[in-house]
């Protein structure tokens, strides 16, 4: 194919699903519009578009045209992003992505590092899915569990993120405090909703309670947390956020087996670039006062 603008276009259309729409979206007179989709299809020798009142629909030709323009601009996305990194001046958009739950922790490091690099505007993203660092949608990511496996990326150890059982000191008053392993079988627990949930700590509470007592779930370590404080049940918090909350009173104390650690990631074509290597240092260095997570 030599000729990547009409294939920009049919791409536009599809996506707008109107010619005007794409028109717009590029910056071109709408005839412009038609004349790359009519050539486009009399090159292919196939219609790539029905045209209706409403718009323009894909055919299923168009369709195989467009996966094809979709990851077309994935990769130029991709390839933006990493030139954008690349710079020697720490400035400009920094994005980084963790674990739900460590924004208290975060904060102060991003506020420090802005501090020391103005011009930085950091995005700082969290979610249940992982970001991919192989098409550009984070600098760097931390990661929890076992170490990531991705070809491409730069995997470094970061943390041994310490979790406890912990109950409000108003629960323990209205339903007592367990002893013994035994003694859970009379409690109720704040859980997370997802069964597929890959916390060790979930993975053993599920192996040892029945699923009646498990009265509130929820979808993240600080609804968790807020769960427990309110008293609807025993929960695990993560040890630095429980120490915030004198309220909060720990039934069991951290063990090995529910120890998550954590990674600190970055695609190797980012890695060593200057604004990279810098957050990642300012990040170790606050790190080290992080004692006892």
């Amino acid at each position: 194919m030599d000729n990547w603008d009409e294939i920009r276009t049919a791409f536009q259309v599809a996506r707008m699903g109107t010619v005007s729409g794409a028109a717009e979206a590029m910056g071109v007179h709408h005839a412009t519009v038609i004349r790359h989709i009519d050539s486009l299809e009399k090159r292919l020798g196939a219609k790539l578009f029905q045209r209706h009142a409403r718009g323009y629909t894909a055919t299923e030709a168009g369709r195989d045209l467009l996966h094809v323009a979709q990851t077309t601009e994935d990769q130029f996305s991709q390839l933006a992003s990493r030139i954008k990194g690349q710079g020697e001046q720490v400035a400009g958009e920094l994005v980084v992505t963790s674990i739900t739950g460590m924004a208290s922790l975060m904060a102060p490091v991003f506020a420090s590092f802005q501090q020391q690099y103005p011009a930085v505007m950091i995005r700082y993203l969290t979610d249940m899915r992982l970001f991919r660092l192989d098409y550009g949608e984070a600098h760097v990511a931390i990661r929890a569990g076992s170490a990531p496996q991705e070809p491409d990326n730069v995997v470094l150890p970061f943390l041994q993120l310490q979790t406890a059982l912990y109950a409000s000191k108003a629960y323990i008053e209205q339903h007592g405090r367990p002893e013994t392993l035994a003694d859970l079988a009379g409690h109720r627990f704040v859980m997370n909703d997802s069964t597929a949930s890959r916390a060790p700590f979930y993975q053993w509470l599920r192996a040892r309670v029945s699923e009646d007592q498990m009265s509130f779930r929820v979808t993240g370590p600080e609804d968790s947390k807020y769960g427990v404080l309110a008293g609807l049940g025993l929960g695990f918090v993560p040890c630095f956020e429980a120490r915030r909350h004198p309220e909060l009173i720990q039934v069991m104390p951290p063990i090995p087996e529910w120890e998550a650690p954590l990674w600190l990631v970055t695609h190797v074509d980012l890695h060593r670039t200057l604004k990279v290597q810098s957050f990642l240092n300012h990040l170790k260095a606050a790190a080290v006062d992080w004692s006892d997570l």
